[in-house]
């Protein structure tokens, strides 16, 4: 009985996973990613972050009051896996549907996108990163709670703003659950580097300097991070495609019939 029941609570969950991932139009002041420009830019490391369009997406976005409802993990270009399926590979992301896995540039062609990029970290450091996200290829989310899934189907619920942050922690914890930011969170954790630490300042216990104050950092849980983090923390260097190709405002070609009308 209690396989029968798990059974029909997955595949409504399935039901549920396919409505809330369903793409869908919305009016979008922001450009979308140049791809060439976007892969000439980055780094292994990188964060991307990602303006998604579906109605998970814009649960997300006002949960976190923020842009961005996606995030993903750079891992290189030239980068191969095992599988010939995904050599074309070069960002780990975490899907609703689908679980961690490997997808190509093309997955975010037509949105708007932020690079965010940690500073400071060694090379054996960022593989060490990367190793991390990529040992938890395959690893899903438990669509048989529905519950979970549930509290998506109302894109604004009118939740205080001190609980929309534990709204984004799905599932029970099982570390084979995974979403975009708490597996790239994770993946950051395990080399010690800060995205948005708990900072407690106490009194110095040097005599030397009585006035003095120390900063001790405590690690927030990775359940609990959302893609704005990433933005907001002051860790993270944010880098812009189009000026790191090296702008140039004087080569811009103005209209000159006027301004442009709004649609």
């Amino acid at each position: 009985m209690k396989d029968t029941f798990d059974g029909v609570r997955r595949r409504f969950g399935e039901r549920l996973s396919r409505f809330l991932t369903r793409e869908h139009h919305t009016h979008d002041v922001s450009a979308p990613i140049d791809a060439q420009a976007l892969m000439a830019c980055l780094r292994p490391g990188d964060v991307l972050l990602v303006d998604g369009q579906s109605r998970i997406s814009v649960a997300i976005k006002y949960l976190t009051q923020s842009t961005w409802s996606h995030a993903a993990l750079f891992i290189g270009a030239d980068r191969r896996a095992g599988d010939a399926s995904e050599r074309a590979g070069c960002f780990v992301e975490a899907d609703l549907r689908d679980g961690v896995r490997l997808v190509g540039v093309e997955a975010f062609a037509g949105l708007h996108c932020r690079v965010c990029r940690p500073v400071g970290l060694s090379a054996r450091e960022i593989e060490s990163v990367i190793s991390h996200a990529l040992a938890r290829l395959g690893h899903r989310y438990d669509l048989k709670n529905v519950i979970d899934l549930a509290r998506y189907l109302v894109p604004t619920p009118p939740v205080p703003m001190r609980w929309r942050r534990r709204m984004l922690a799905l599932g029970s914890g099982d570390p084979t659950r995974a979403i975009c930011s708490t597996l790239i969170a994770q993946a950051f954790q395990s080399v010690r580097y800060p995205i948005l630490p708990i900072v407690a300042r106490h009194p110095s216990k040097d005599p030397m300097c009585p006035g003095c104050v120390d900063e001790i950092f405590h690690v927030r849980h990775h359940s609990l991070f959302a893609p704005r983090d990433f933005d907001v923390s002051p860790y993270f260097e944010v880098v812009k495609p189009s000026l790191a190709a090296g702008f140039d405002p004087y080569a811009l070609v103005w209209y000159e019939g006027g301004d442009a009308q709004p649609r």
